[in-house]
């Protein structure tokens, strides 16, 4: 059985990772690396394991994602730890969902099993009590289908979790945004040369010759074009070009993808107000491996033009800078680097009424972002109330959907766990298409 699994762990991360693995076997090296550091961090990195099991093995054990419930638009990594901050179109801080990588179509419960199993492998290694982890893993559910329907009372709800209805760690990382500024990061990541900005040479930028920099200033120009007209007229930039870099070292499910830096002139000529860009080779998320993409695909430029849709359609007042460029036909997703931007910290966190309490936002956080699309979306996949069709497919079954999903969120944890140890030997024996040493 042990020899059956670990083949399909690496037949599935080949077939999702293959051509990155070859293109850059180091970025590749340390993102197994990472992944092999304990359980919650392979289950990070293996969205497509995941994926693969659900749509394959487990598609029939959900009853409550159907008709239209079954075709949402879905985070599709949503896991303990991509929760953050952020400061809105609005010019608020709020905490909310982050990286939307991975985002596509699927059933809204994909979402909650995802996070269900990143809390119980969470709980486990903070080593909590199983009847604390089903207690918290209930209290998130709970939360989220009372947000679901909160928004089906009033779907002109503008819900968000901010500084005025937050406490404990949430308000904490809120409170934290907001102490950061937009010049300490400028000082981090480059100098001012003869009065003007440029990036500071370091270990994870590298300099570009002509004709890539040439390649990326073109692309440059081509995502100017997807800034929503409002969002340039609101926020008015001068968007100059001031310098380019290639970037390496990003977290777990970004390796091996060619990525940029790039620094404009802000908000006014002050050397203060100059604008940080990411610009990233976006990915193919792991949901479309394994679901019918012809009617969904066919929609889209690139990986680049779905992911910004797919954000756009996943979380309010989204970020004014966000949009998308392609460089030699492939698809490049273009936001801001923003300074404040705070993780939710869960190292603090050891005591089930402390998680409690944050969960219980989590959950609120996650009906959000299935409930409420921004006035930018230009999608019209999915043309329907989805809390309403939430609240339809779940009817009274709300406690027998809880079980269901705490019950799923504890055995798929166990089998992460299984499958950690497994990748870690195939990783060392040089099983998964790159070698554990250079």
């Amino acid at each position: 059985m042990a020899d059956s699994r670990t083949e399909t762990i690496v037949s599935v991360l080949a077939d999702a990772f293959a051509p990155l693995m070859e293109a850059d076997p180091v970025a590749f090296r340390a993102k197994y690396r990472k992944m092999a550091r304990d359980p919650h961090a392979f289950y990070r990195g293996s969205a497509c394991l995941f994926f693969h099991d659900l749509v394959r093995e487990r598609a029939d054990d959900d009853t409550f994602a159907t008709g239209a419930a079954g075709r949402i638009w879905v985070h599709g990594d949503l896991h303990v730890e991509n929760f953050g901050t952020y400061l809105n179109a609005d010019g608020r801080f709020v905490f909310d969902v982050n990286d939307f990588d991975e985002a596509y179509l699927g059933r809204f419960t994909w979402d909650l099993q995802r996070f269900a199993a990143s809390l119980a492998l969470m709980g486990w290694q903070k080593a909590l009590p199983v009847a604390d982890v089903e207690s918290l893993t209930a209290t998130y559910l709970r939360s989220y289908l009372e947000q679901v329907r909160a928004y089906a009372a009033d779907a002109t709800d503008d819900f968000a979790l901010t500084l005025g209805n937050t406490e404990g760690p949430i308000q904490d990382a809120l409170v934290e945004a907001r102490a950061q500024r937009r010049a300490d990061l400028l000082d981090a990541n480059t100098r001012v040369v003869d009065g003007v900005r440029r990036f500071r040479d370091h270990s994870s930028v590298r300099r570009l010759d002509d004709a890539e920099r040439e390649r990326v200033e073109v692309a440059y120009e081509r995502y100017l074009d997807t800034i929503p007209e409002h969002r340039r007229s609101e926020r008015p930039l001068f968007y100059d070009l001031r310098d380019v870099v290639g970037k390496s070292g990003f977290g777990i499910g970004s390796a091996g993808l060619p990525a940029y830096n790039l620094l404009i002139e802000g908000y006014s000529q002050a050397l203060d107000n100059d604008v940080l860009l990411s610009m990233k080779q976006a990915n193919v998320p792991a949901i479309s491996r394994f679901v019918d993409t012809a009617d969904v695909e066919q929609y889209f430029e690139h990986e680049g033009h779905r992911t910004v849709v797919s954000q756009r359609s996943l979380q309010v007042h989204t970020d004014p800078l966000l949009g998308y460029s392609d460089i030699d036909g492939t698809g490049f997703l273009v936001a801001e680097v923003s300074p404040y931007e705070v993780d939710l910290d869960w190292s603090g966190l050891t005591e089930p009424s402390q998680m409690g309490q944050v969960v219980g936002l989590l959950g609120r956080a996650t009906a959000k972002i299935h409930c409420a699309s921004d006035e930018d979306s230009e999608e019209d996949l999915v043309d329907f109330q989805v809390e309403d069709a939430i609240v339809g497919a779940v009817g009274g079954r709300e406690d027998e959907l809880v079980r269901w999903v705490t019950d799923f969120g504890a055995s798929y944890a166990e089998q992460v766990r299984r499958d950690h140890g497994l990748f870690v030997e195939a990783f060392r024996d040089g099983s998964v298409g790159v070698t554990a040493t250079a």
